[in-house]
Parts: structure tokens; C-alpha cells; sequence
């Protein structure tokens, strides 16, 4: 465990992503105050569907917040695997947040728009703050990508892969709302230039629209994201497989008949299996062969946090057909079941 004591707090599970979180709200809430404003001004829909943007992009990162720090309260006896799944029941909630504030406000305003008609104000003020927010927008989401990618690098990865399938759903949430609050902004331009250009008040509400139908898309991805977390997702294949690997290679263990992976936070991980050891070991030799596997499952992934191993007869389990012993001419290191259980 020494690789994860000598972390900075800022390499610590919740830290870069904490300052990746507070950066994004602190750009969202001036963004959103200075685009409700031009929206008035301007009389632009599309304009008040972006501040409805950035209220739900707000109200997400303060949801993301709170997900990371009640996530890092440590293990105590009423929760005794942690409290690290909690970040993905808000981070759920802040997918909803998005739905909700940004999404069916927007559709709303755009269907409104489309049937009533605005009157078209004044739009130098709207093109200010939109160039403004672009700015602000760019420098948050510049900050998600760069944490992103060295956590892609570290684990070796390429950045779309890591992106959609990182557990660290705080700093993906960051990613993509701010993406989409960047083509949120150039589509607000357009509706505002085609309205300018036209005197229609169409362009401004297909705009809204198109916004909303946006922010629908990332909604979905979040909330799918952290769905499949909080239902329970394994570790990688490839990454089960060297952890089968690892087991086998402990002397005192035959077979490895059921592997079980947790994902249970961005940088936490469980691992429990049912092994077979060599009958001939005493107690003491299951005893330093426990703590051996638990050590090399560590250095090979310092994420795993708990090791549960459960001594269990082979030849009952190959009677039952689940899984052969070590690997002979008809056997590979991945077959049988494993999963999240």
C-alpha cells in the first residue's frame, strides 16, 4: 500500500476531480446569472434555455460535490464496505437535475416560442455574454479533459475508452455538459443571427429545441452511467483475467473456481473468489498464501481495497461444472464465471 500513502491529496480519489467540479460551478453560476439577463434584454428563447443550462449545470456540480464528499467518509461498522457507491446515487440525481432544469425547460420554451412567437429585442448584449460564456465554458472544460486524459494515460487507455467507462462519473459529468454547453452556445448564436437576419423568431426557437434535445442526450448518458454503477459493474475482462492470473500463480492455490469484481468507486475495488487449495497445505501455509495473493493483487492493482478469498473444496465445484482446476490442454485462465456476481 506504500503507492497509495505517498499520493497528494490531489492524486487522492476525489481530489483533482473536486477541483475539477468546483471550477465547472464557479463558471456555471456567473454564467448563468449574466444569460438570463441577455436573455430578458434580448427577448431571445434560446438565450433563457441556456440560462437554464447553466442553472442545471450548476445545481449539478453542487449534487457532484456532495457525491464526492460523503463518498470519501471512510468505513465504519453500519457500512463496513464504505460509503463509495453513495457518489453515483447523487451524481444520479444530478443527471436528473439536468433533465429536468435544462432539458424540458428548453423543449418547452422552443415548443412555446414556435406557437406564440417573440418579439425580438436587442441582441449585442446576448452576443457579449455568449462570448463570454464560450470562454469561461472552454477554460472549465479544458480542465475535465486534462484530468481525463492523465488518468487515461496512467491507466493506459485511449481517452474516449477511459471517458466511457470511467467510474470517476464527476469528472465524465464535467466532460460532457461542458461540451454540450459549448454547442449549446453556438446554436444559441445561430438562432439569435438567424432571427437578426430574418425578423423570424423560428431560428431562436428551433435553437431552444435543439438545445433541449442536447441536454437530453447527456442526461441519458449520465444517468445510464451511474444506473449501471450503482447496479454493480465488474472490473474490465482483461483485468479479471490477471487477477485470475495472479491467484494461480500462489503456490498454494489449485484452482481458482469463482471470481467475483466489484467496481466500487473511481480508485476501489473488491475482489472475492472461491479457490481451491493443494490438500496437502497445512492451516498456517493457507494462512501466508491469503495474505501472499492479497499482496500481489495490490501491486497489481493498487485500487483493490478488499481481498476476500473463500477456501472451497475443488472437486465439488467441478462436479457442478463451474470451473476446471489450473490450467491444463482444455482450460484457460478466463473461462467459468466470473462478473459482479
Amino acid at each position: 500500500m506504500a503507492p497509495a500513502q505517498q499520493q497528494s491529496e490531489a492524486e487522492r480519489p476525489g481530489g483533482e476531480s473536486t477541483v475539477t467540479v468546483i471550477v465547472a460551478a464557479l463558471a456555471n453560476l456567473g454564467i448563468a446569472l449574466a444569460k438570463a439577463v441577455a436573455g430578458v434584454i434580448s427577448g431571445s428563447s434560446a438565450m433563457l434555455s441556456e440560462a437554464a443550462h447553466s442553472v442545471a449545470d450548476t445545481v449539478t456540480e453542487v449534487l457532484l460535490l456532495t457525491a464526492l464528499k460523503r463518498s470519501e467518509k471512510p468505513a465504519d461498522e453500519e457500512h463496513p464496505l464504505g460509503y463509495g457507491p453513495e457518489r453515483y446515487i447523487w451524481a444520479l440525481l444530478a443527471a436528473v437535475a439536468t433533465f429536468v432544469g435544462g432539458a424540458v425547460f428548453s423543449l418547452y420554451d422552443g415548443v412555446h416560442t414556435l406557437l406564440a412567437g417573440e418579439d425580438l429585442g436587442d441582441p449585442l448584449v446576448s452576443y457579449l455574454v455568449l462570448a463570454v460564456a464560450f470562454l469561461l465554458e472552454g477554460f472549465s472544460l479544458r480542465t475535465g479533459v486534462r484530468q481525463a486524459r492523465g488518468e487515461a494515460a496512467r491507466l493506459g487507455v485511449p481517452f474516449r475508452h477511459y471517458l466511457r467507462r470511467t467510474p470517476d462519473t464527476a469528472v465524465k459529468a464535467v466532460v460532457l455538459e461542458d461540451s454540450a454547453a459549448l454547442i449549446g452556445l453556438v446554436l444559441a448564436a445561430g438562432g439569435l443571427l438567424g432571427g437578426q437576419l430574418t425578423g423570424s423568431g423560428v431560428w431562436d426557437a428551433v435553437a431552444s429545441l435543439a438545445i433541449g434535445v442536447l441536454l437530453l442526450y447527456v442526461a441519458w448518458v449520465l444517468g445510464r452511467s451511474n444506473a449501471e454503477l450503482l447496479i454493480g459493474r465488474p472490473l474490465p475482462k482483461p483485468t479479471r483475467e490477471r487477477i485470475r492470473a495472479e491467484l494461480l500463480a500462489v503456490e498454494e492455490i489449485e484452482a481458482v473456481l469463482e471470481l467475483t469484481t466489484l467496481v466500487q468507486g473511481p480508485r476501489e475495488a473488491l475482489v472475492a473468489a472461491k479457490v481451491d487449495f493443494r490438500d496437502v497445505s497445512t492451516a498456517g501455509q493457507i494462512e501466508r498464501a491469503c495474505e501472499q495473493a492479497e499482496q500481489r493483487l495490490r501491486e497489481l492493482l493498487p485500487a483493490i481495497g478488499r481481498v476476500y478469498l473463500d477456501p472451497t473444496p475443488g472437486r465439488r465445484v467441478r462436479g457442478e461444472g463451474l470451473m476446471p482446476g489450473r490450467p491444463g490442454p482444455a482450460d484457460t485462465p478466463s473461462s467459468g464465471r466470473s462478473g459482479a456476481g
